[in-house]
């Protein structure tokens, strides 16, 4: 993929302006329908480049990640969207990359590393793809990996009540209400040459899965009072 396709195209002024349309669509869409409220928001890193970590079990939530702040949120998308040019250039403005799904794709981890270094926050979702019910899944390395290697800061995020606003396979977006919890971020430790070692990514990963399980508890009871949760863990 070109440099176009990751760095964009958002460096002009046409596609900051498509972004701009594009995100102010897409926020007051979300906030609107949702009734999307926000807690923590003060741990956002102002104009730093970070990975906003957060749950996952519905596809609505990256447009909710993406309305939680008027910076652009970097995203992964499959390579296919890029298929048709134009398509790829809109995907791109509003802050979408092209990755390859089902394998080691080595350049998305280059691509994730230039996003960061860049100066722009990037979403990675740590369990992967959705997953279902109340406790969050096991989470690889990968998160704290990209992290120690832009150093930045992982902010930990539980979302709740994105599951009924879109179920698994549901052909419809229900207005159900959505609370999203802002962690405070953290960094992987770095050793005096700079590199994380396997026990420090472990380490980073292990808080990561206990911040969020707290995190989307705590959504999850503000979205939706009667709402399962997963545990009584404690953040770091």
């Amino acid at each position: 993929m070109s440099k176009v396709d990751t760095r964009m195209a958002g460096s002009t002024w046409p596609y900051q302006l498509l972004y701009r349309i594009g995100w102010l669509l897409v926020a007051w869409t979300t906030k609107v329908y949702t009734r999307m409220s926000v807690e923590g928001r003060e741990h956002l890193p102002a104009d730093e480049a970070y990975l906003f970590a957060p749950s996952h079990r519905s596809y609505i939530d990256t447009p909710i990640s993406a309305a939680v702040q008027s910076r652009r949120m970097r995203f992964m998308g499959k390579d296919t969207m890029w298929k048709h040019e134009r398509l790829g250039r809109l995907f791109s403005a509003l802050g979408a990359f092209p990755v390859t799904r089902g394998s080691v794709d080595r350049e998305a981890l280059k691509r994730c590393v230039e996003i960061l270094n860049d100066g722009e926050p990037l979403v990675i979702y740590p369990e992967g793809e959705r997953k279902d019910g109340p406790i969050i899944q096991p989470l690889f390395d990968g998160v704290a990996f990209i992290a120690s290697k832009a150093n930045v800061p992982i902010v930990p995020v539980g979302i709740g009540g994105s599951a009924k606003v879109m179920p698994r396979k549901a052909k419809f977006v229900y207005p159900r209400k959505v609370h999203m919890v802002i962690g405070e971020p953290f960094s992987v430790e770095l050793d005096e040459r700079g590199r994380a070692s396997r026990k420090a990514l472990t380490a980073a990963t292990e808080r990561l899965h206990r911040d969020l399980q707290v995190l989307f508890d705590r959504a999850q009871a503000t979205a939706d009072p009667d709402a399962e949760t997963g545990g009584d863990a404690q953040p770091k």
